[in-house]
């Protein structure tokens, strides 16, 4: 789904020019991409570009253990077409600059047919004018819109942040919900949820009130949380990722708010009820599959493929699978059938990505168009509620 009312983004050339500078690099070295684009001999390179440290690492450590799993499984099965497929991963510290310097590495040094990441969305939209710039198709795993906003050359396979919205906001409405506070992560991430929420909320009758942000290495939340609890809202949002999220959460119960709370995608895993405790009971979140995969029907499109992947990613680390790990599988296999469809010439490639049809994946069924390069609709995500130290699955 694509809005006119979205975030303003950066315009594209300012935007690569801001995020050259960073790197150190010139535009000349990004001519569209280079000559030895589209052989058909050597390895098949894929960078990635990960939150492997820093405040992102509950995302990206399991997504960086995702791709090295696949790549693995890939090499065993001879490949694509015989053809050794290289994976190079870079951490990027959970920082925009690192994201933006690791993009410009494996580019230019490492001469990269396709690239994913980064696990956030400030280090996304960093990559994406450096990525634009030398026209190499990238598949980002975060979450908000702006990722892949009006771009020619980036994909992504978290659901946007505006579907969740969506169905957070049917789901305050059936309640009887007429006004929601917000806390959100100060960060991308973040930035525009609150008007989407005002826009999507006058579309249902819903009010937002109070608005308060929070960094994503916040342990604090004294402050926020004591503001929202004299408001007169019927509910609250709190809009971020683990851990900073689960502890706002435990900060909301300690300071007894006492309103019902909505968390966002971004707590899709375990390391959300290690931070929040007992104050996770009861929450509720919009989130893809992968997590209540032991109730779904049997009959569900996804069921299989999540409980294969359930099982490879548990066999080989030990630990089931996070949300961000599925957001890595299914970037990895959009770009597989696109490179063994199109082959390694960028613009082949690209459109191969974009015509995307009917992929089943961990995170929802993928049907991606010159339109939509998420692919992913309100189909692609479940209701669930904390509890019992974990997420269980409403509807």
């Amino acid at each position: 789904m694509q809005r006119a009312h979205r975030r303003l983004l950066i315009p594209a050339a300012a935007a690569a020019t801001f995020a050259l500078a960073l790197t150190g690099c010139s535009s000349s070295n990004f001519g569209g991409g280079d000559a030895a684009k589209g052989d058909d001999e050597g390895p098949i390179k894929i960078g990635a570009v990960l939150d492997i440290t820093g405040v992102g690492a509950n995302l990206g450590v399991p997504e960086q253990n995702t791709l090295k799993m696949l790549a693995e499984q890939l090499e065993e099965a001879g490949g694509i077409d015989g053809r050794e497929v290289e994976l190079i991963i870079k951490d990027n510290q959970s920082t925009e600059d690192g994201a933006a310097k690791a993009t410009s590495e494996l580019i230019e040094n490492e001469d990269v047919d396709l690239l994913i990441g980064a696990s956030r969305t400030g280090p996304s939209l960093a990559m994406r004018p450096i990525a634009e710039a030398a026209k190499i198709p990238t598949i980002s795993v975060a979450a908000n819109a702006s990722i892949v906003d009006g771009s020619e050359w980036l994909f992504k396979t978290a659901q946007n942040d505006l579907v969740v919205l969506e169905v957070m906001l049917d789901d305050a409405k059936a309640k009887g919900y007429k006004k929601v506070d917000l806390a959100r992560d100060a960060t991308g991430f973040g930035e525009g949820i609150a008007e989407i929420i005002t826009e999507l909320g006058a579309e249902r009758g819903i009010e937002l009130g109070k608005v308060e942000a929070f960094e994503p290495s916040a342990t604090d939340f004294t402050a926020q949380m004591t503001n929202l609890r004299g408001t007169d809202s019927d509910a609250v949002v709190i809009w971020g990722i683990t851990p900073s999220a689960g502890l706002a959460q435990a900060a909301y119960a300690q300071l007894g708010v006492g309103k019902p709370v909505y968390q966002s995608h971004g707590v899709a895993n375990a390391a959300f009820f290690e931070a929040a405790g007992d104050a996770a009971t009861g929450v509720i979140a919009p989130m893809g599959r992968l997590l209540v995969h032991d109730q779904l029907s049997a009959d569900d499109p996804q069921k299989e493929v999540i409980e294969q992947f359930v099982a490879d990613y548990t066999e080989a680390y030990g630990d089931a699978p996070s949300s961000f790990a599925g957001h890595a599988y299914d970037a990895w296999q959009v770009a597989i059938a696109a490179l063994e469809e199109a082959g390694t010439d960028p613009e082949a490639l690209r459109d191969a990505i974009e015509g995307t049809t009917g992929l089943v994946g961990v995170s929802g069924v993928f049907n991606m168009t010159a339109e939509d390069h998420s692919g992913l609709s309100t189909d692609a995500l479940i209701l669930a509620e904390g509890r019992d130290g974990r997420w269980n699955l409403v509807k």
